[in-house]
């Protein structure tokens, strides 16, 4: 049997992409990506998890990466309908990996409070019938999307790496970092609008915004 597993990376982030990856592999093979030390991406550094990453590939049969765009993100949160915000959106993007990977099931980390639903929407979007298995803490259960969560974390990690090269340092890009709300706050000090790798609708990038204290900061 042919196994996937997928996740995301970056859902939570006001600045830069989210990245879902699915990788799949013979089911035989799964004890292999234990062996190498793969767990949940959240509990691995930088380091390990570009250390893990191409012995992870070399593993897999296959992998799929997709990103959603800060602005796709923003569209679908302004005006997607009720149950079909980015939830939603987020369980088209997976089927969309799962069907280019098509294994002969899937594992995936539930982004909806309702694990149940976001696999049922994920075989919405499926032009063939593949069973899934939709559980939240899915990338610390099973070692499967436990890679899929370290080639997600590390192609966002790189996206990242690369707008910080171009734009300065913002940290993590997360609302909990204080380096990535300074920077917003300079954003908005400067020119009163965020350059378009900022999820805009985000409440933190909206809130600071509205702030008149943040148009008043002092810029070195």
């Amino acid at each position: 049997m042919l196994i996937a597993g997928v996740d995301d990376a970056g859902r939570g982030s006001v600045i830069g992409p989210l990245v879902i990856a699915g990788v799949m592999a013979k089911e035989e093979h799964l004890p292999k990506l234990a062996e190498i030390g793969v767990k949940d991406s959240k509990l691995l550094t930088l380091n390990r998890r570009e250390v893990l990453a191409p012995k992870i590939r070399q593993i897999v049969v296959d992998y799929a990466i997709e990103k959603l765009t800060p602005r796709q993100i923003d569209d679908i949160v302004f005006n997607g309908k009720k149950l079909h915000k980015l939830n939603w959106f987020e369980a088209q993007t997976m089927a969309r990996v799962i069907q280019r990977l098509k294994p002969d099931k899937a594992y995936v980390d539930a982004s909806d409070i309702l694990e149940d639903r976001f696999g049922r929407d994920i075989s919405d979007f499926l032009s063939v019938k593949i069973p899934i298995v939709s559980e939240h803490k899915a990338d610390q259960i099973y070692p499967i999307v436990s890679a899929a969560s370290i080639i997600a974390k590390v192609e966002r990690d790189r996206e990242i790496a690369e707008l910080a090269k171009i734009h300065g340092d913002f940290g993590s890009g997360y609302p909990s970092d204080p380096r990535t709300i300074d920077f917003l706050r300079q954003c908005v000090a400067r020119t009163g609008e965020y350059p378009d790798f900022v999820r805009v609708s985000w409440k933190p990038a909206q809130k600071l915004k509205s702030d008149k204290n943040a148009r008043q900061v002092k810029l070195p």
